[in-house]
């Protein structure tokens, strides 16, 4: 016999919906943006908020349960989740800045390094 109150039923399965659908908009997302950083903008978005209602919808179905007492191992791994996800997201996003800036930087040397090769005299010696 469920003891748990058709609102909750209702609220917890509308939390799986919702999260399943932000999980799947994150993995699209992933799969189909063009470059690098935007890739990186639609997993940490849309994923976060899709594991977390996943997350809220666990800990409120174990709370609910009449053998047990509040679950809070959820709402653990949800603050570990919030507080990481950002932060490897930036130092990601950091480092492929600096990946583009390095290369943008060898590509003006070399084009630099062409035109003043065009630009010098030829030597006498061949």
């Amino acid at each position: 016999m469920s003891t748990m109150s058709t609102a909750t039923e209702y609220a917890v399965a509308a939390l799986i919906v919702l999260g399943a659908l932000f999980v799947l908009l994150g993995s699209i997302g992933l799969a189909r943006l063009p470059d690098f950083l935007t890739r990186l903008h639609g997993p940490t978005k849309a994923t976060t908020l899709g594991v977390g209602a996943l997350l809220l919808a666990s800990a409120i179905f174990f709370s609910t349960r009449p053998d047990r007492g509040v679950s809070l191992h959820e709402l653990a791994i949800l603050f570990f989740l919030f507080i990481t996800a950002p932060v490897t997201a930036h130092l990601l996003a950091k480092a492929a800045l600096h990946r583009q800036a390095k290369a943008r930087d060898g590509e003006q040397r070399t084009t630099a390094d062409r035109e003043k090769a065009r630009s010098a005299p030829e030597s006498p010696l061949g």
